[in-house]
């Protein structure tokens, strides 16, 4: 690929992610409405014609790995394990 055709790619990535932030912001923007809408209704769960909305509470455990690190330092330093990965970034 030449420099013009890897330019070309770039820059058209460039605005295709702009595009999709712009969408990501509608969306929210739509879902925070239907949200407001439901609180004000006081309600989690809506039949509006055939699409059933909901806006449930959802509970869930995790790990504090923080805590268990200061706590614990030795057991935490044995089974931590490194990992690698390749991030791609355009700036």
């Amino acid at each position: 690929m030449s420099a013009n055709e890897l330019t070309s790619k770039v820059r058209e990535l460039k605005e295709l992610k702009a595009m999709a932030d712009e969408l990501a912001a509608e969306i929210t923007a739509i879902e925070d409405e239907i949200k407001a809408e439901m609180t004000a209704r006081n309600t989690e769960e809506m039949t509006v014609d055939i699409f059933k909305i909901r806006w449930t509470r959802v509970t869930s455990n995790r790990f504090d790995s923080k805590a268990f690190k200061a706590t614990h330092a030795d057991l935490y330093a044995q089974y931590t394990k490194q990992t690698e990965s390749r991030r791609f970034s355009i700036a």
